[in-house]
């Protein structure tokens, strides 16, 4: 007879950090010739992450902004132009920066530079949350089906809890989005949280509960 040994989580478990993922310049653009697809109200859902990043300011919890990067002669793209996405985040590029006055970016953030899709893969990422002791990562930003959800998959296997903001992502199409929001819940049962019971949350943790689902 099989046993389970699920248990319930809190949205918080131990330390928390924000992570920003590829909120970059190029985002809030008007643009009609875009590198990458994505869903029609792409940008809107990005704005969103800025309630949440001024919270978590207000409540000492880490906001880690990662930043999508690539050398202007494509040396490191490897395979990433073999799928939909042309070239995109070249480092010289303006449109490459973070979005600095959208999202509150201060020059004393943490600040991951990749040149892959996840957070962990060849950056000093997880160097950093072990020296922050954090166990929860709270992911917002793009593209869901892409950077969030393979830094999700990682972080999950790195025996993170991993939760994402479902207002505050957006993938390169809607269908996209929503496999991607269903996969990750998958892995982690709770890992889709509103940007409302994630701002309940951080303010819960503050006072020193994590309670709230």
């Amino acid at each position: 007879m099989s046993q389970s040994l699920k248990t319930k989580r809190n949205l918080i478990e131990g330390r928390p950090a924000l992570v920003v993922i590829d909120i970059q310049a190029e985002t809030f653009y008007d643009r009609t010739d875009e590198a990458i697809p994505t869903m029609p109200d792409y940008a809107d859902r990005m704005l969103k992450a800025r309630t949440v990043i001024d919270k978590a300011r207000e409540r000492d919890i880490p906001v880690i902004f990662i930043q999508e990067v690539h050398r202007p002669n494509l040396v490191d793209f490897g395979r990433e132009l073999d799928g939909s996405e042309d070239i995109h985040c070249i480092e010289t590029d303006p449109g490459t920066d973070i979005a600095v006055e959208e999202m509150g970016f201060l020059p004393n953030d943490y600040l991951i530079k990749k040149r892959r899709y996840s957070a962990f893969f060849g950056t000093d990422f997880e160097i950093l949350l072990r020296g922050l002791k954090i166990e929860t990562l709270i992911l917002c930003g793009g593209l869901t089906d892409v950077c969030v959800h393979y830094t999700f998959v990682d972080g999950h296997q790195s025996d993170y809890f991993c939760r994402v903001i479902d207002d505050c992502v957006a993938g390169s199409s809607e269908e996209a989005h929503e496999a991607s929001l269903r996969a990750m819940e998958y892995l982690q049962s709770g890992a889709c949280c509103s940007l409302e019971n994630v701002l309940k949350a951080i303010e819960s943790f503050s006072s020193g509960r994590t309670d709230v689902a």
